[in-house]
């Protein structure tokens, strides 16, 4: 077969067809099938892209074979910094590269032979898009889930411009190697944190890999304790939140973060030149590097004094960057003798180390000691256990006014300013009459400007269009400024799967109804890179948009698959320095895109991907053309005869029951495998004068069963077995059980655990039966004549094992 002539004849045959357009009047029995779109950052699809969707357009083929009215809309995550970045290298306009890649990448999804229906596509660089994601923004900022404060950024001096988390590198600019600091800025932020148990627990009903539930329940961070109140000498006072109140008596310093509100006010004058000079320092470090538990700890003493409220005890307040603003209250209460960086911390600057936990019994109790032990030196809470020690410690606090009990999240609220140009415009104006003010819905889209000068200088590159940021206030109509800042690009792939199936709705962002009956997606495909951005920022924007009425479920897929990752044959992560790059368009002209395809889904497994060989390709490539010559060859068959039917309508069950379960569970090397399996079977028979109906109907089985592994190979078979276009509108064959049923089976005989022959018995055949089968069996008998058997061990239908001494 010359597989890139098939693929050209059958794709013109589907587009002429409509063969995969959306049935909406079949919306009752859909099936939403949603791979992660794509960035069109490069102008040719690679591996990766062709691993994610060809074998998830396989799972979506086989769906459609089985009866569901498949949803598999295709489309582009269009914003963000790698355009611009080439805008910036280039000085091609970042929209003019970005569409010109997405016409190039429409070409080559449509030449993958996928199910996608392109009525439905999307691009978030579009105003008819990014319209509706800053609908979105209103909407949240209505309901209190949007609101603007300072917050620091990363800031390169030598660049003198505001950089994202992948722009940093070891601490350094990407581009100038600058080291980068931390800057305050005024920012944009999602309250996400209001969301933080529902996100969490609705974790449970969700049909997700463990690891990337684990997570995202690690990204939230649940955490029971207490919050603890301080009071410094000077009036001021501060909390601290605590998982270990138990250890209160052995708190001997308290730490605020260098970001603390506090710490410059708390400051004494004399160690105020110190704390300045710590600050800068501090400034430069990520919380990556901060949180390291390898890092040497260090801090400054600020010169203040605050009250140990359990025991009234004078203790020191430092700075330390060890402790991070982000989380808890940005405070902690040390205690030395109980924790291994407190312990470090007050070891290298000499603060007192007190033990107020004992082990219990043999336990090893050197400090610092953080199991559970027994309280001690802690006055009347002296005996207690730990659990019974935090409550009685915070019930005391709570009866003085200074505690009570909290739980805490690790989960921050998401900043999605952006001081870049290729983003969605935040729709909010500035009026020095009546303050920030959103812009009405009915002046959606607040458009991006094309012509603007996005070199870096320090600010927002809108902020140089003048025609952008002059505008009216929608209160007051006096002059007014707008927002100079874009939207985080997660923010348009929070809410897209929500726009797919209602893409052309010029009214509304998704029709309610619809949708209802649309979503949530049955099955999200992608990798496992995005389980704690994109996968939670997409059910927050569920959960309050559920809130606010506008669909009925709080969750957006209700079953993940994560692919794995295609590395090159070296085995490492594909790389251009490491010349191991495999480029997908090559192999594609040599063999088509259903033996490429199909050697991606046999090669590897899916969740794990593994190295590329190419000759795994060839041998895909050869297995195929093997599957045309035998249906070929059994669909040729003229003579009908009874001898040999039962082996064959076995191998051809077994085959449909197993392949069908393993593409519904991504599997699709074993399954692939199984079809090589039953592709060995039908060839033995041909060669041992088959039956004619019984050799077309195992032809037209083999076909059905390779269709969504090889669509294009599969409907010229289908039609050269005389079956109606399209291969794709027959059903998914059904295994017949009772095909199953051989009335002998083959048993494995061992002498001594080792297999020495193989027999066959009854399929019903006792251990009994068995035994005496063997026994009765001279050619069998002979492997242990003349040695005295001492044990014969039988599992019907698995071994027979003959111990003998």
């Amino acid at each position: 077969m010359d597989f890139l002539q098939t693929e050209k004849k059958w794709q013109k045959k589907w587009d002429k067809s409509g063969l995969y357009k959306f049935d909406r009047s079949q919306a009752d029995n859909k099936k939403y099938v949603l791979e992660m779109f794509s960035y069109p950052s490069g102008a040719k699809l690679h591996v990766g892209h062709w691993y994610n969707y060809g074998l998830s357009d396989t799972y979506a083929r086989y769906m459609r074979m089985k009866g569901f009215e498949v949803f598999q809309p295709m489309g582009f995550d269009a914003f963000g910094l790698p355009a611009e970045n080439y805008a910036i290298k280039t000085g091609i306009h970042p929209q003019d590269s970005t569409l010109a890649n997405i016409v190039t990448m429409e070409k080559q999804l449509k030449a993958m032979g996928a199910m996608f229906d392109w009525d439905y596509e999307i691009k978030t660089c579009m105003p008819d898009y990014y319209k509706w994601t800053q609908w979105c923004f209103l909407k949240l900022y209505e309901k209190g889930l949007a609101y603007r404060k300072e917050a620091p950024v990363n800031w390169c001096e030598g660049c003198n411009t505001v950089l994202a988390n992948e722009q940093v590198v070891d601490g350094c600019c990407e581009r100038c190697e600058t080291p980068v600091i931390k800057k305050n800025l005024t920012q944009w932020f999602f309250k996400i944190t209001d969301y933080a148990e529902r996100l969490l627990t609705g974790l449970d009903k969700l049909d997700w890999p463990e690891k990337t539930k684990t997570m995202q329940r690690n990204w939230i961070g649940k955490s029971v304790g207490g919050e603890i109140t301080f009071e410094l000498e000077n009036g001021a006072s501060f909390t601290v939140f605590t998982t270990r109140a138990d250890t209160l008596y052995g708190c001997t310093y308290a730490v605020l973060a260098p970001e603390h509100p506090l710490t410059l006010k708390v400051t004494t004058e004399k160690q105020k030149k110190a704390v300045e000079d710590y600050l800068d320092y501090a400034a430069r470090a990520s919380e990556i590097d901060r949180l390291s538990t390898a890092r040497e700890k260090t801090g400054v003493f600020t010169g203040a004094y605050a009250i140990n409220p359990i025991n009234g005890r004078r203790i020191p307040v430092y700075v330390a960057d060890y402790v991070l603003f982000t989380y808890g209250t940005g405070a902690v209460m040390a205690v030395p003798a109980h924790d291994e960086r407190d312990f470090e911390f007050a070891q290298k600057y000499d603060l007192p180390i007190e033990r107020v936990i004992e082990a219990k019994g043999d336990e090893n109790d050197d400090l610092p000691y953080v199991e559970y032990g027994v309280m001690t030196n802690s006055e009347e809470f002296d005996g207690l256990g730990v659990e019974e020690g935090k409550a009685a410690i915070i019930d005391k606090l709570k009866e003085m006014g200074k505690g009570d009990y909290k739980i805490n999240y690790r989960l921050r609220d998401w900043l999605i300013s952006r001081q870049r140009y290729w983003g969605a415009p935040i729709p909010i104006v500035y009026c020095d009459t009546c303050g920030e003010v959103p812009v009405p819905e009915s002046d959606l889209p607040v458009t991006l400007p094309y012509d603007v000068d996005f070199t870096p200088d320090g600010t927002s590159p809108l902020l140089k269009s003048e025609s952008f940021m002059h505008t009216v206030c929608p209160k007051c109509g006096g002059a007014a400024r707008r927002d100079a800042d874009t939207m985080d690009t997660f923010v348009c792939s929070s809410w897209y799967f929500l726009r797919y199936p209602d893409n052309k709705n010029s009214d509304v962002a998704f029709d309610t109804e619809w949708i209802n009956k649309m979503l949530p997606v049955d099955k999200y495909i992608g990798g496992a890179e995005h389980a704690c951005m994109h996968l939670l920022y997409a059910r927050f924007f569920t959960m309050a948009l559920h809130d606010m009425g506008y669909i009925d479920f709080e969750e957006p897929f209700t079953s993940l698959v994560h692919q794995g990752v295609i590395l090159g044959p070296d085995g490492a992560r594909m790389s251009k320095t490491k010349d191991n790059v495999i480029s997908p368009d090559e192999y594609i002209q040599k063999y088509g895109s259903d033996v490429f395809r199909t050697y991606l889904g046999f090669g590897f497994s899916y969740i794990e991907g593994g190295p590329w060989n190419e000759d795994g390709l060839k041998a895909v490539h050869r297995f195929l053309e093997r599957v045309e010559r035998i249906t070929g060859q059994l669909i040729a068959v003229k003579e009908s005869r009874e001898d040999g039917k039962r082996e064959i309508l076995y191998a051809e069950n077994y085959a449909v029951k197993h392949v069908s379960a393993d593409i519904e569970n991504f599997q699709f090397n074993t399954a692939i495998a199984r079809l090589m399996e039953l592709v060995n079977a039908l060839g033995k028979y041909i060669d041992a004068n088959p039956d004619k109906d019984t050799s077309v109907s195992a032809a037209k089985t083999l076909i059905l069963l390779i269709a969504p592994f090889a669509p294009y190979f599969a409907e010229e078979l289908w039609e050269a077995a005389g079956e109606k276009y399209s291969v794709f509108d027959a059903a998914y064959p059904v295994c017949d059980e009772s095909a199953l049923v051989l009335d002998t089976i083959e048993m494995p005989l061992q002498i001594n655990g080792r297999v020495r022959a193989r027999f066959n018995v009854p399929s019903g055949a006792t251990k009994e039966d068995i035994e005496r089968i063997i026994m009765n069996s001279d050619d069998l008998r002979s492997y242990f004549d003349g040695k005295t058997v001492r044990k014969v061990i039988i599992v019907p239908g698995r071994i027979a094992n003959i111990v003998v001494g």
